[in-house]
């Protein structure tokens, strides 16, 4: 049976790193933990002498931040083996590098924790910590983890604008904003590449997810999303 309850562990978190503690320790939703461990079982070929991370995905970067990203949930075989949302994965390979194209990053890669990647300014963190099976988190799901982000945001002093990167991302940065008690806009902010809603002191501004679906067929390319970041610098005096 799960033993964690996602809204007292985050509520009980003092500061971001025993936020990220609680999200490693994490065991409320028996499918996503069921998978996350099988993942790491079965492992890929090429990561077959790999040690998976598969537990709940921290958020990452300064501490201090006035730019997070959201994105959806942790990659099977990317940040549930690294241990580091967006890390060891393609997409995370395309956002590093637009990235560190704006000055947001140290460099326009990132393959494991610890291999020297720093943030200037921003962390990313996800809607959903763990890794769901075809990428596809149920709404119950994201409903469970949803305190994590809560509760980051009240962490993060000196944020200011929030990046979600796709309309999960979009939805789940709308509901954290209610739950923290902010006013909704009416009618309820749509998603889109470049949308921006102000929400209480916050702003959103929409992109596109940088996964291979988005990024292989154009949908996404390096000067959009290099034009979004630009665009968070500039709302987050950066």
């Amino acid at each position: 049976m799960p033993s964690a309850d996602p809204r007292a562990a985050a509520s009980a978190a003092r500061d971001l790193a025993s936020l990220d503690t609680a999200i490693a320790a994490c065991d409320a939703c028996p499918r996503l933990v069921a998978w996350r461990e099988q993942q790491a079982r079965v492992r890929v070929a090429r990561f077959r002498d790999e040690t998976y991370w598969a537990h709940g995905v921290p958020g990452f970067g300064d501490s201090a931040s006035r730019i997070l990203l959201v994105g959806l949930a942790p990659a099977a075989h990317g940040a549930n083996r690294t241990g580091r949302v967006f890390t060891g994965d393609a997409s995370g390979d395309f956002l590093w590098h637009a990235m560190h194209a704006v000055g947001l990053a140290s460099q326009p890669e990132g393959r494991r924790a610890g291999d020297g990647l720093r943030l200037a300014g921003v962390r990313v963190a996800a809607a959903v910590r763990c890794a769901p099976p075809a990428n596809k988190p149920t709404p119950d799901e994201q409903a469970r983890c949803r305190p994590y982000l809560v509760r980051e945001l009240e962490l993060l002093r000196d944020l200011a604008v929030i990046v979600p990167l796709g309309a999960i991302g979009w939805d789940s940065a709308l509901r954290t904003l209610s739950a923290l008690g902010y006013a909704m806009p009416v009618p309820k902010p749509r998603f889109a590449h470049a949308a921006e809603e102000r929400v209480g002191r916050y702003t959103l501004l929409g992109s596109y997810h940088p996964s291979q679906q988005n990024t292989f067929t154009g949908k996404l390319t390096q000067p959009m999303l290099q034009d979004v970041l630009r665009r968070a610098k500039e709302l987050a005096g950066l």
